[in-house]
């Protein structure tokens, strides 16, 4: 009951109307994509405006599943798109539904100016298919952008991570690699992969791990600190403990961590004082 190509070619004659028209109502003072003021970026909003309108009226010309499948990629390319990250989700949602409001609007024109060879059952049919279709739109992309805010928030915290514990070179062949925060499995597995890299990129033959702004370690993490050193000792970098807290202390003897066999210093100007004498 949806089908019908004069509808359908009532409705593609407005999509570059329909888009100026939907512009000039967006609320421009809120934060976001809607209230930028980039030429760039305006360009490029009211392009994906149009580009949707372009899939969303040939309902009325094709199948419901060409129909949703044509437009998972319009849907995905949105939603991963980084204006629309950064823009609030239940604001771009809004937007959907006062797109909705435009084309419940235009058929209610189109019914009322042919209302002789259209029924009303036809009429309603059409009003339920925009809802419907806009709802499962607004679905698929919510799932999509949660995914995509998901993504970037763990690229974030990596690249946060990645650049929160760089080695320091102190002298050449010397390095230092300081610690700050609280650190759990997950990114003592980044920073100690990343020390390693480093440590083999700016042929280190000695390396200082701090832990002086760490408040506590677990035998995970401890376990992490044993492995980057071997991993070090067999590249043919020496290293050595500093900063170890008492708290960090007790709780080692209590989980039983062994630092035996590792050179530790209580700060970090007794290692390189010691390494200092040592050379």
């Amino acid at each position: 009951m949806l089908k019908n190509e004069e509808l359908h070619e009532f409705l593609c004659q407005r999509n570059s109307e329909m888009t100026e028209q939907w512009y000039e109502s967006l609320d421009k003072s809120k934060p976001g994509i809607y209230g930028s003021t980039d030429p760039d970026v305006i360009e490029k909003l009211k392009k994906q405006n149009y580009e949707f309108h372009v899939l969303f009226c040939s309902m009325f010309s094709k199948e419901h599943h060409e129909f949703t499948n044509e437009f998972q990629g319009w849907i995905q390319q949105i939603a991963k798109d980084e204006g629309h990250l950064s823009t609030p989700l239940h604001e771009v949602l809004e937007e959907f539904f006062n797109t909705q409001k435009q084309y419940l609007q235009l058929v209610a024109e189109y019914y009322k100016a042919n209302n002789e060879q259209i029924s009303q059952d036809q009429f309603n049919a059409w009003n339920i298919g925009i809802v419907d279709a806009i709802s499962t739109i607004i679905q698929e992309f919510t799932v999509q952008n949660t995914k995509a805010a998901q993504n970037r928030l763990m690229a974030q915290q990596e690249l946060i991570i990645e650049m929160s514990a760089p080695i320091i070179l102190l002298s050449k062949g010397t390095g230092l690699l300081p610690l700050v925060g609280e650190i759990n499995t997950y990114r003592s597995k980044v920073i100690f992969e990343n020390a390693l890299q480093q440590s083999s990129q700016h042929n280190l033959d000695r390396l200082f791990i701090d832990l002086s702004g760490v408040p506590i370690i677990d035998t995970m993490v401890a376990h992490q600190i044993f492995q980057l050193i071997n991993g070090l000792k067999i590249i043919g970098v020496r290293t050595a403990l500093s900063g170890i807290s008492p708290v960090i202390a007790q709780t080692a003897v209590q989980l039983g961590i062994d630092f035996s066999g590792i050179q530790v210093y209580g700060t970090l100007a007794q290692a390189m004082n010691m390494q200092e004498m040592s050379v």
